[in-house]
This record gives structure tokens, sequence and C-alpha cells, in this order.
């Protein structure tokens, strides 16, 4: 779907919950010296200004992380932290003026033996994306291409590790299935990939299929992360909530996620509330 602009939509409570995820995910991964091939499905711009008119339309970034950077002096969980400490990097102040998309938290923590691959379909995002944080020494990594398609191509990788994010926009209710048959089809190819699937709670539920597909196909280890701001159920319409999928997420990184999210949860307000589960394999202790 070529309509979607993500600029409408950055640094919400979705791409909060989304990019702590990943930056926990990083570094539990670099814990091993070992070369990992990441890979972005859905890579959008490097960096999107607040103050363009996109933002300003929307403002969803003022309940997202607008909330934390005006609590960030009182926030002590170590994961919130190092994700701040990262978010202040690219503001080139005090005040907040950007929120980064991931490819820019990938690329800020890839080390020298990690690949990065990033798909953008979109031309103006693709154009935006090489033109922007990246620089023309970054172009080799930057593909314009449909990322679920690609990234079937890609695997099996040539390094030891994948680490792979899929975030589509589900505009298109075909996502879902697109999402979980490229899910087992890496899964097959890559044994021990770790994959990070986001997904929209919306009040069709349509993510409970791709959950049900998932477990049905015997996947190992499965685990659902779920951000809900929504929790009464008062919203009819509309997203009701930010939901994370992880294949083989690496050893205690839930017990961690799970901690950073509760208080994640409380930074964004009452009426906000994280839960998660195992959908397959390990149970939480």
């Amino acid at each position: 779907m070529l309509s979607y602009q993500h600029a409408y939509h950055a640094g919400n409570f979705a791409d909060v919950h989304k990019h702590i995820a990943l930056v926990g995910l990083m570094q539990a991964l670099q814990k091993k010296d070992s070369a990992i091939t990441f890979v972005d499905t859905h890579a959008g711009r490097g960096l999107y200004p607040l103050s363009a008119a996109a933002s300003q339309k929307t403002a969803e970034y003022e309940n997202g992380v607008a909330r934390l950077w005006a609590q960030r002096a009182d926030i002590d969980d170590p994961l919130l932290v190092a994700w701040l400490t990262r978010l202040a990097e690219c503001q080139g102040s005090r005040t907040l003026r950007h929120y980064p998309g991931s490819p820019w938290w990938l690329e800020r923590d890839r080390r020298r033996q990690d690949r990065l691959t990033l798909f953008e379909r979109h031309p103006a995002e693709y154009e935006a994306l090489v033109a922007q944080r990246f620089g023309t020494r970054h172009e080799r990594y930057i593909r314009q291409d449909d990322g679920l398609a690609g990234l079937g191509k890609l695997v099996p990788v040539t390094t030891p590790r994948l680490c792979v994010l899929i975030d589509p926009s589900y505009e298109v209710k075909g996502d879902y299935k697109a999402v979980a048959k490229t899910l087992r089809h890496v899964a097959r190819k890559v044994r021990h990939a770790v994959v990070a699937v986001w997904y929209p709670l919306l009040a069709a539920s349509r993510h409970e299929t791709m959950h049900e597909t998932l477990t049905a196909a015997g996947l190992p280890k499965l685990w659902c992360s779920e951000l809900h701001v929504d929790a009464d159920g008062s919203t009819d319409q509309g997203i009701k909530g930010s939901g994370l999928l992880m294949l083989n997420p690496p050893w205690q990184l839930d017990q961690r996620l799970n901690a950073s999210f509760s208080s994640l949860a409380s930074c964004l307000g009452p009426d906000v509330r994280h839960a998660s589960r195992w959908l397959t394999g390990e149970k939480p202790r």
C-alpha cells in the first residue's frame, strides 16, 4: 500500500513500544560477538521532524514520546534510560525536536561486524531515507522493494545470526496473512532467527487470526507483548493499542521487557496497561 506515510504517526505510543523493544533486543543479541544481519522490512524514514506539518496535524507524539521526554529525569528503568539517552542524541538541544524511525535505531547500535538491510517501497519515503540520516555510504543497504517479498528472497543470510523487524501499516487486511506466511518462511530457512513483528490493536481484533495461525504452525518460541491504551474498552474505533510478537527472544529478554513496559505504561497514563504471554514455547516464571 503506497498511500501510508508514517510521518503522521511518528513518535506515538506504538513507536515508543516498538523501539524500546528494538533497543532491548539489540542489546541482548550483541552480548555475543558473532555477526548479525539486521533487516527492517518497512523502514520509513530515518528521522522525523516533529515540527513538520504531518506530525503537527495529528500530534500523536504528544501522547507517546513527549510524555516520556517530559518525565525523563524521574525515569530509572535501565532500558528506558538507555532508550532516552539514544533519543537525546538526535535532538541537537534539550528540546524534543525529532523522532527517529527504526532505521536510525538500527544503525545507531549496529556494530562493525553487523549487516543492515532496509526495505522501503514508497518512492518518497525511500528517497527521504536515502537522503536523510544515512547519506551515500549507506545506500547499498537500502532497497526500494516490498519488504516481505524481499526478506523472503534474502534468507538464509551469510552471517551466523539474523534479526528482523516486520511492521507494515496493516491498511490492507491481507497484511496479517502475509506477515504470518513470511514469519513461517523465515523460521524454516533460519532456524534460530529472531523476529519482532509489530501490529495494531483494533476493535476488529484482526491480529487474533494471525496469532492462531502462528500458534498452529508450531513455531518453537513465540512471545507476545501488548500495550493497551484503551484499557477500559471505551473506544469503538481507531487504534486501541500496540502489539508485538517476538520469535526466539534471547534468554530472559521477556522479563526485562515486562519490567520496562510496565514503567512505560505508568509514564503514558493511568488508562494504559501492558500485558504479555507466551503463545508457544517457554512460559513466564
